[in-house]
């Protein structure tokens, strides 16, 4: 059974960082690309950054490009999100997506939501002005 689990949610002030952790279990977490969403109140769910399967290729949206970064740890089937300066327009729940490496996307990980065949359950990140 896979699993994703995210961690380091909260409440932080505008301009602070946070980091979240995504653990993988129940998949071979070196074959997948992974990606990190954000889904805010009413809005739909948007990729805010993807990994490739090696960590060599990553991938931002504009509205975090310089201030998120994506890593990952195959030995630890783990991947993170740095989050620096932080602002109220961040606040969302943030998912963690795994997405099966292909001949297409194994250089280029997807930003497309409908590519990843794995979710977590998604942490809140609250940032107060």
């Amino acid at each position: 059974q896979v699993q994703l689990v995210e961690s380091g949610g909260g409440v932080v002030q505008a301009g602070g960082p946070l980091t979240l952790s995504c653990a993988a279990s129940g998949l071979t977490f070196s074959m997948y690309n992974m990606g990190w969403f954000r889904q805010a109140p009413g809005k739909e769910r948007d990729c805010i950054t993807a990994i490739n399967w090696n960590g060599e290729k990553t991938n931002y949206g504009d509205s975090v490009k310089g201030r998120f970064t994506i890593s990952r740890d195959n030995a630890k089937n783990t991947v993170y999100l740095q989050m620096n300066s932080l602002k109220p327009e961040d606040t969302a729940v943030y998912y963690c997506a795994a997405d099966l490496a292909n001949i297409i996307t194994y250089a280029d990980p997807s930003a497309n939501p409908s590519a990843y065949d794995y979710w977590g359950q998604g942490t809140q990140v609250t940032v107060s002005s």
